[in-house]
């Protein structure tokens, strides 16, 4: 896996997948499953959201076919500078905090139906 070929998932493009939103799933069929990522943070997310112990098993089982990316030490850091940059000024929460210093600690596009979210972190690279 090409570590520049991954794409960044947000949560709600794999709430979308499961809807199966025909749109999403044409573009994660496009990026193709090796090179979709997700943050840690979106692994807790979905698991969260789960209804019941068949959908948890259901998402454990289709995550494990996607490339996790975890805290690092340099998402943390970029973590604390967006932080200290956009939360009084656009209310950046936690959740898309450390999923936005994930793609840019790892220099990958973040793919997001939230761009509203996002869009204002200058060194974030959004997924076209």
């Amino acid at each position: 896996m090409d570590k520049k070929s991954l794409v960044l998932c947000d949560s709600n493009i794999l709430i979308e997948f499961y809807k199966e939103n025909s749109d999403i799933l044409h573009k994660l069929e496009a990026i193709g499953q090796e090179n979709i990522a997700v943050s840690i943070v979106t692994v807790g997310e979905l698991l969260y959201g789960a209804l019941n112990k068949k959908e948890l098993k259901q998402i454990n089982k289709d995550l494990a076919h996607l490339s996790t990316l975890h805290i690092s030490e340099s998402t943390s850091e970029v973590f604390n500078k967006l932080m200290t940059e956009y939360t009084l000024s656009h209310n950046l929460g936690l959740a898309d905090g450390l999923i936005a210093a994930t793609a840019i600690a790892e220099d990958i596009p973040l793919f997001t139906l939230n761009t509203k979210d996002f869009k204002f972190i200058r060194k974030l690279k959004l997924f076209k």
